[in-house]
């Protein structure tokens, strides 16, 4: 996997060994990026992150700061990792059930980005439907990565919904 634009441009990134996280493909990243627009001084937050790929791209796109939230520990040292070879400040990690870390969460943000597993989709959106409005700033972006059989539904207002293979990206904002 590589950073598909912005200072970064061009670098690796690496996602934890196993199947226990699935890294956003750069096709479906430059895709989600172009639906996104410009992130430039955005403040971000990737739940689920994974490899981090996301939050990384929007870093090396010119966002401010982001903050990285994943439960596997393997995958936190992949995206700490990640911060370190590709210089990137301004973004915390952080290892913790996202769950735990949005019903405590004070912070709003430009851009969040949700990419859980698949198969939790229908499980996890209720509940983070409880919490994602109030971090969503009142300008800002929501970007939903389920498969593509699956078109999540939260309490914001759709703005697009599009199938790239087998995943589906949901974008959501406040009405």
């Amino acid at each position: 996997m590589r950073i598909i634009a912005g200072s970064r441009k061009g670098h690796t990134i690496h996602a934890p060994k196993g199947v226990d996280t699935r890294p956003t493909g750069d096709r479906v990243r430059e895709a989600a990026f172009n639906l996104i627009g410009p992130v430039d001084g955005a403040s971000v937050l990737d739940l689920f992150s994974g490899s981090g790929a996301m939050g990384l791209e929007a870093l090396s796109r010119g966002a401010e700061r982001a903050v990285f939230v994943e439960s596997n520990r393997t995958a936190c040292r992949a995206i700490e990792r990640n911060l370190e070879k590709l210089r990137l400040t301004g973004a915390r990690v952080v290892c913790d059930e996202v769950l735990r870390f949005v019903a405590s969460e004070r912070q709003t943000y430009d851009l969040i980005l949700v990419d859980p597993p698949y198969q939790l989709v229908e499980s996890l959106q209720v509940r983070l439907g409880h919490y994602l409005p109030a971090l969503l700033a009142g300008d800002g972006l929501l970007v939903f990565e389920s498969s593509a059989g699956d078109e999540p539904d939260l309490p914001l207002e759709k703005r697009t919904s599009r199938r790239y293979g087998s995943a589906r990206l949901t974008l959501f904002e406040h009405a």
